[in-house]
């Protein structure tokens, strides 16, 4: 249920949210890509290099909070991020690295190396995420992925005639909680032969030319490692939620209490932390 703000006079409040999807997995090679990020923190940035949104004013009510779940690694294809959402924002889940182009989402996945034929990286969605970076033919034995796009950043390209993997898109800083904590980096790319992995950031993986990537650190929607030799990629990361309010906001409007997540406060905020699905109830 959700009261809509201003309409017959009811109370309102206005809510500053950090909303990130799950990350994308990585697959023999291609990494994943970082889960959608979306900010109305004034002066902070959502994903894609866009500003902060606007923040939301809601009535009491219950409000379903939900979030995405990480994307499992495979070998020739990892599986998306799934989406979060709280009102009516949702960002979109991480694209997978394939054994070929990487896959569409919040940050796009990896391109993958599959034999003598470049491959390119999935695209991110606007105002979310960037692209994943793109491979290049073998040089070799030396095969080598493209990085999983990051909220921040373009995965990067692998290099040097595919012996090196590209390292995972940058992730977005927020300081929502009080303290700056950077999420929604893409996984490294992986690899075989004599390749270099690439290095996962701001909860991304990193990639192996050995064995399974490694999965994205929870909570932060970031993308599995592509991996190496036969083996699979890394899952991604479980997103997250994060809704704040001026703590003054809450008796001004007259609510008397209003519950969900992990609570704590800093800086005259109150701060509703979501790492598992659940409600924002205010009342």
């Amino acid at each position: 249920m959700q009261i809509l703000a201003g309409v017959g006079g009811v109370s309102t409040i206005n809510l500053e949210y950090l909303v990130v999807a799950g990350g994308g997995g990585g697959s023999l090679h291609g990494a994943g890509g970082a889960g959608g990020y979306r900010c109305s923190v004034v002066g902070e940035n959502s994903g894609g290099g866009a500003s902060a949104e606007s923040v939301v004013s809601v009535g009491g009510g219950t409000y379903s909070i939900t979030v995405g779940g990480g994307g499992s690694g495979g070998v020739s294809s990892g599986s998306l991020g799934t989406d979060s959402s709280a009102f009516s924002i949702t960002s979109t889940g991480g694209g997978n690295g394939n054994l070929t182009n990487g896959s569409t989402g919040g940050s796009g996945g990896g391109a993958g190396n599959s034999g003598a034929v470049a491959h390119t990286g999935g695209s991110g969605t606007a105002n979310q995420g960037f692209a994943g970076g793109n491979s290049l033919t073998n040089s070799g034995d030396r095969r080598a992925a493209g990085g999983g796009g990051g909220a921040g950043g373009v995965g990067s390209n692998a290099s040097s005639s595919g012996a090196v993997a590209g390292n995972g898109g940058a992730g977005v800083a927020s300081s929502i909680t009080g303290s700056s904590v950077s999420r929604a980096g893409g996984g490294g790319g992986g690899g075989a032969g004599a390749a270099t992995a690439g290095t996962g950031t701001a909860g991304g993986a990193n990639g192996s030319v050995t064995g399974t990537g490694s999965s994205g650190t929870v909570n932060t929607g970031g993308g599995g490692g592509g991996g190496g030799a036969s083996s699979a990629g890394g899952a991604g990361g479980k997103g997250v939620v994060i809704i704040r309010y001026l703590t003054a906001d809450k008796t001004s409007s007259g609510f008397t209490s209003i519950t969900g997540g992990t609570t704590t406060t800093s800086g005259g905020y109150t701060i509703h932390t979501f790492n598992d699905t659940g409600s924002l109830v205010i009342s």
